[in-house]
């Protein structure tokens, strides 16, 4: 029988990643409190509004660390309304596994695939942005292998629409300690979503890198809407106050430890039009300052931001612009952030 695949190389373990670029105690320190922050907004004993925001790819280390060090001047203004999280996305799902994987595959987005390389280089991303700029931040959970490789670096995970039904996502963040926020599912069935978000606040035994584990349960998995597209792949928004209401309705129904809900801005509620951001983030303000019960689950936003408004090809050369999804230049982001911080 024809081989499909190779065998290229035994990549090593995380703990093994972690020994050769170990972080400081001081690194150690800012996560923890960064982590106590973010979970008390969950759990209902913070008022501050939780800002997920960043460029839809981490695609070029200089430019994103130029981002976060900006992001983390504005944190400072907003540090008593809002908590900012940069976004540090090193993998990205494509829907037919064509183009631009992110930073773990291809550490140089017009070089050659390297995975090893790219797993030093997403370590040494997250590593750097905590140590020159105090914020930790969020990253997608696209291969649940992986999460070990930054476990002790990231403050926040998101489970994709392309992986909230996959078990072994589910299993995998119900051992987290950190917030895991499930998107509904691109055909956007939130009972999809609910049941991951149940599965996660549930202990497991399961198999995970050739272990037999169990985890506690995650008590700060928790919803996210993105959105979704009907069969003729027409844009389904699901940020709107009946949507809220509705989602507010379910979780009543649910056995569930909390009832927290992130919205995000793009993808299938902006139809990936990057200007549509404000529009959306404002609308859900509005909602939670009419219902009290809207401003308690809703508790913060994502949004896809970076230098350079839109998007480019790869190879075009501009700093700090998109090759992925579109989005909001730096200017619009901060004066975006300063009005959500007036209405929180």
């Amino acid at each position: 029988m024809e081989r499909r695949s190779q065998f290229i190389r035994k990549l090593p373990m995380p703990v093994e990643m972690k020994e050769e670029y170990p972080i400081t105690e001081a690194v150690k320190n800012i996560k923890k409190d960064r982590d106590e922050e973010i979970a008390k907004i969950f759990r209902g004993e913070s008022d501050k509004f939780l800002v997920v925001i960043g460029p839809c790819s981490a695609d070029n280390e200089d430019s994103v660390l130029d981002y976060i060090s900006r992001l983390s001047k504005l944190q400072e203004e907003v540090k008593d309304k809002l908590v900012l999280v940069p976004r540090i996305y090193t993998n990205k799902p494509r829907t037919t596994g064509k183009g631009y994987k992110g930073l773990m595959h291809q550490p140089d987005p017009e070089g050659e695939e390297d995975v090893l390389e790219g797993i030093v280089a997403m370590r040494r991303l997250h590593t750097r942005a905590i140590e020159e700029t105090g914020l930790t931040s969020a990253d997608e959970m696209l291969y649940p292998e992986n999460y070990k490789y930054l476990d002790d670096l990231l403050s926040y995970v998101a489970v994709g629409a392309r992986s909230v039904e996959n078990q072994q996502h589910r299993l995998t963040a119900s051992g987290m300690s950190i917030p895991v926020g499930m998107k509904n599912p691109t055909s956007g069935g939130l009972s999809v979503m609910l049941n991951s978000i149940t599965a996660a606040q549930t202990q497991h035994k399961f198999i995970y890198r050739g272990w037999e584990v169990k985890s506690q349960g995650n008590p700060l998995a928790h919803a996210i809407l993105r959105g979704a597209v009907n069969k003729r792949g027409q844009n389904i928004p699901n940020y709107h106050y009946e949507d809220l209401m509705f989602l507010h309705k379910l979780y009543c129904e649910q056995d569930l430890e909390n009832m927290a809900v992130m919205i995000d801005t793009n993808h299938n509620n902006s139809g990936k039009q990057h200007l549509e951001q404000i529009r959306i983030a404002k609308e859900v303000m509005n909602s939670r300052r009419y219902n009290g019960d809207i401003r308690n689950m809703v508790k913060g936003l994502m949004i896809e931001s970076y230098i350079e408004d839109g998007a480019q090809k790869i190879g075009e050369g501009v700093y700090g612009k998109s090759i992925t999804d579109p989005c909001l230049g730096w200017e619009k982001s901060e004066r975006l952030i300063l009005d959500i911080a007036e209405e929180a």
